[in-house]
This record gives C-alpha cells, structure tokens and sequence, in this order.
C-alpha cells in the first residue's frame, strides 16, 4: 500500500490541467453555439425556434451523463472511433451550448421593448438590430449568469470521469485506491475545486448586485 505524501497529492493536482482546458473548451465551443441558438428562439421565423426550442429541450432535460455515453458510444457506432478526449469535449460543449443559449435567449428578450421597436421604426434589418441595439444591452444582462454557468460547469467535469477521462475527481480517485485514504484524497481534490470555483461564484454574485442596481 502507498502512503498518502507529496508524489500522491501533486498527482492529484495534475488533473486540474484537464479539468481547467475541458472547461474552457466547454465553455468557448459552447458559447458559439449557445449564441446561434438563442437567435434562433428569438427569430422571427417559427421554424427556427421551435429547432432551438428542441435542442435546448433534449440537453436541458436529458442527464449530462447520459450525454456524454451517448457521444462516446454513439458515434463509433456511426463509424466514428473517438479517444475520451473528443468525446468530454463534444459532450461537455453540446451540453453548455443549451444551457448558455437559453440564457442569452432570457437576456435578449430581457431588453425593453422600445428599444427594439425604436430600431425597427428606424428600418433596421433584424441583423442590424441585433448586432447595433440588443446584442449590446443583452451581454450587459446576462454577465452574471453566465460567469454562475461556468461554476457548474466547472464542478460538472466530475462526470466525465465515467468514461475514463483523467481530470481532477478521477486523478483522486485513483490516489484513494492506491493508498486507501480517500478521504485525504478526495479532500484535497475538493478543496481544489473550491479553490477554483469561489472566487467565480463571488465574481457572479457581485456582478449581479451590480447590473440589478443600474438597470
């Protein structure tokens, strides 16, 4: 049996590589294509928000992990072989696009009316009244929601461990089975994880208090 030390905690902490890049990759993936579904429940074609309704539907009421089994064992079966690599960041940057999607969808449509029935009194085509007027105000609007999604996002890497993905739960994980302390080691795996996601959660917290008081 190991003994818990030094070796034993910095292997710990080489999964907050992992857990830091799949996150950020959710996060940017995501918000690329959570920006085209929130136009897309906010166009004024039907069709189209009733597919970004559906799409934001099927990942908000499906489980992450259930996601994440369905690209890693779905797509060899389409012909496709993908490492756990490919399959976290696919699963992960699906996921997060629902979610930051029907948020900026809320901040949109959060922007008074006028605002945008003034542009379209000017003549602005809807590109140009999304790109010049709401667009704008709707980023101011939806800071802190956004940053509080990157929080959970943060801590829903745990999961991606289930597919054989090294991040930082499945590095504790296998320092608690080759000393037998998990409590030493999931302890320090979860004071990592508040060590990254507190100073989010005041950030969002304080950029909440601070929009809601000027709007």
């Amino acid at each position: 049996m190991r003994q818990f030390g030094l070796p034993e905690a910095l292997a710990i902490l080489s999964g907050v590589q992992a857990t830091i890049l799949l996150s950020l990759i959710a996060f940017v993936g995501g918000g690329v294509i959570g920006l085209a579904v929130a136009l897309m429940r906010t166009s004024e074609r039907p069709w189209l928000q009733r597919c970004a309704g559906f799409y934001i539907d099927f990942f908000q009421g499906t489980p992450l992990l259930m996601q994440l089994f369905l690209v890693f064992y779905g797509l060899p079966v389409l012909g496709y072989k993908v490492n756990p690599w490919v399959a976290v960041a696919i699963g992960f940057t699906l996921h997060a696009s629902a979610f930051l999607g029907e948020i900026w969808r809320g901040s949109i449509q959060a922007v008074p009316r006028g605002q945008t029935e003034a542009a379209y009194a000017l003549g602005l085509s809807y590109a140009s009244r999304m790109r010049n007027v709401v667009l704008p105000q709707a980023m101011r609007i939806s800071v802190a929601p956004t940053v509080g999604f990157m929080v959970q996002l943060i801590k829903g890497t745990s999961l991606a461990a289930i597919i054989g993905f090294v991040e930082l739960s499945r590095a504790a994980q296998i320092i608690a089975s080759a000393t037998y302390k998990p409590l030493l080691a999931y302890g320090c795996a979860a004071i990592v994880y508040f060590v990254l996601c507190f100073p989010l959660s005041r950030l969002s917290m304080r950029l909440e208090k601070r929009f809601a008081v000027k709007t």
